[in-house]
């Protein structure tokens, strides 16, 4: 915020310059930065909205520590419903969790499809077949620490409980951030350091699906989400996967593999019933790999082109265009 704060006015000035020569309008929400170009819009211009996220979940209580948490939730989320309500054609990540919150008037073009974009080499050919008597088992997770909002802190809590039940376990978490050495400490001061592998920012997809095809269970806690990319990509190696009932988890999840939001206890429970049972694990990776199938891009295409045809056709009828072809992809921004 202090940053933002620093540099508003020339953040401004550099978005209306190109906003001046720019045709269709397009906000990835919510945003800051987003915010501020609405703002600067034209009275009835059209623009598109994509909804990646919920500011409700993403400023909830556990999810960061700031003095002004509370306006800034009710703020945010007010914001992106008016926008929503204002903005020519809605497309969303999940398929009705965000659209319940956040809708667009009725009238208005509204479809969903995620930023996913799985290449045929990131779905594995066949779901996985676990048998009794394999250990120790391998957890796994991949998430910012950039925030709390993915909760390691409730993972590693989890994982204390599991091996104080005689579970052998280990975990493994992708990412980076500036609260990871807060979690590493969080780790020693349970006592699971030596449990707990901290692999980083690791530099291409293939080096994270190597992780994923060694791991037996991927476990994702998170406090908010959209639709999570890493659960999709874990699903699409034929992992496991345990979520919380937050944002679009539940579209890609069934219920018995669904815990609530800040409860380690729960989650340790769930993470006990899955991997004592090899059977319910082999039947969650052929559920989820044909999930995870759904959200290739041939399949989500005919979606963003529909979005993105409703945009262009609004913003030609803005400008009395005498046709769409006038508008060209130099200019669609």
């Amino acid at each position: 915020m202090k940053e933002f704060a620093a540099h508003y006015f020339s953040i401004r000035r550099l978005l209306q310059a190109n906003l001046s020569q720019a045709h269709a309008v397009y906000l990835s929400l919510p945003c800051v930065i987003g915010d501020l170009l609405w703002r600067s819009l034209d009275p009835g211009r059209p623009f598109g909205a994509g909804v990646c996220g919920d500011p409700y979940d993403a400023l909830a209580p556990g999810a960061i520590s700031h003095p002004l948490r509370p306006a800034l939730r009710w703020w945010f989320s007010r914001q992106l419903r008016r926008e929503c309500r204002r903005a020519c054609a809605c497309t969303y990540v999940t398929r009705y969790a965000l659209q319940n919150r956040y809708p667009c008037k009725p009238e208005v073009f509204s479809t969903y499809y995620s930023s996913i974009n799985l290449s045929p080499e990131a779905i594995a050919n066949t779901p996985r077949a676990f048998t009794p008597g394999s250990n120790p088992k391998q957890i796994i997770n991949v998430g910012t620490f950039d925030t709390w909002y993915k909760a390691p802190d409730i993972l590693l809590e989890a994982l204390n409980r599991c091996l104080k039940r005689g579970l052998d376990l280990s975990l493994t978490l992708i990412g980076d951030g500036r609260h990871r050495h807060e979690a590493e400490q969080l780790a020693t001061k349970l006592g699971v350091a030596a449990r707990v592998r901290f692999a980083g920012q690791l530099p291409f997809s293939g080096a994270v699906r190597a992780e994923l095809d060694t791991a037996d269970l991927f476990v994702l806690p998170s406090r908010q989400e959209g639709l999570p990319k890493a659960m999709v990509e874990a699903m699409a190696r034929g992992l496991p996967c345990i979520g919380t009932t937050v944002g679009g988890i539940p579209e890609l999840l069934p219920e018995e593999d669904l815990v609530p939001p800040n409860d380690a206890a729960v989650l340790s429970c769930r993470m006990e019933e899955v991997l004592l049972n090899p059977g319910r694990m082999s039947a969650m990776s052929a559920r989820n790999l044909v999930t995870a199938r759904e959200y290739q891009s041939d399949i989500l295409k005919n979606r963003r082109t529909a979005f993105y045809q409703v945009l262009r056709n609004r913003t030609a009828e803005w400008l009395k265009l005498p046709s769409i072809s006038s508008l060209s992809a130099d200019n669609f921004a």
